[in-house]
């Protein structure tokens, strides 16, 4: 866990220092901003994620010329025993950032931290990593998703999800369907953060591994995936990626807020 307490006006500075990529251009149109995937792997146990927490909704909210910035907040549970079990961790996230580990060679695993487009690692709270994470993905061209006709029945989110042809020289990819709140909420009664109300965004409560295409092949197919607890629907959103095995380098990616 890193523990640099960051004072509100570092926070407030850090914030600014996101720069809109490519400021100072005309706007591109919706369809050619490349979608670039941010995830956050933090916790609540954690003194050291709030300002991290803070960077990720700052993200999400920013408008990029360049790029659709899609954020991931993957609560990681091997802080739970100091002290406050955070209600959003699951072990799977805990995983999937061990599995980071291993294929990007970092140390060890830590909170908060950032991961572009399963190629960049750094401090969750570095917003000026994150704008240079974030410029170098959007350069790179990516794989077309696309998410269609997502409904919620019961606990159970159901889309169907196409994507373009893998290219030749990718041997395979997966894909990954992932349901996630659009905001979450604690009081934490205990540990690092006690006494503190927490606010998240894109808070992942599902992630499955939805199929596989293999090089020249594409996706088409109805998907579903359960939530770990039911939820509004108006509180959640539905994220496809197309990413290689690993978890390595993703190709494609795409997300769609519910709305009834």
């Amino acid at each position: 866990m890193i523990r640099t307490t960051i004072a509100t006006a570092l926070l407030s500075a850090a914030l600014a220092g996101t720069a809109v990529i490519g400021a100072g251009r005309p706007p591109l149109s919706e369809a050619n901003r490349v979608p670039v995937v941010v995830e956050l792997f933090t916790s609540e146990g954690c003194s050291s994620c709030p300002p991290a927490d803070a960077l990720l909704q700052h993200l999400d909210a920013q408008l990029y010329p360049a790029a659709e910035v899609i954020v991931l907040s993957e609560h990681v549970d091997y802080w739970n025993h100091i002290g406050w079990t955070d209600p959003y961790s699951s072990p799977s996230y805990s995983e999937r950032q061990s599995a980071y580990r291993n294929r990007l060679h970092f140390d060890s695993v830590y909170t908060p931290q950032m991961i572009v487009d399963g190629t960049h690692e750094f401090v969750g709270s570095n917003s000026q990593d994150a704008q240079k994470a974030i410029s170098k993905a959007a350069a790179i061209p990516k794989l077309s998703v696309r998410i269609a006709d997502p409904m919620l029945e019961g606990d159970t989110l159901h889309a169907h999800v196409e994507t373009g042809t893998l290219p030749a020289g990718t041997a395979s990819a997966d894909v990954i369907l992932i349901a996630a709140l659009n905001h979450a909420e604690s009081q934490v009664a205990a540990g690092e953060n006690s006494g503190h109300r927490l606010t998240h965004v894109a808070v992942v409560r599902a992630l499955k591994n939805a199929g596989s295409i293999a090089s020249g092949q594409a996706y088409s197919q109805e998907v579903a995936v359960k939530l770990e607890k039911p939820a509004p629907t108006k509180d959640l959103r539905i994220i496809a990626l197309v990413q290689e095995p690993g978890p390595g380098k993703i190709l494609g990616a795409a997300q769609q807020k519910l709305t009834k």
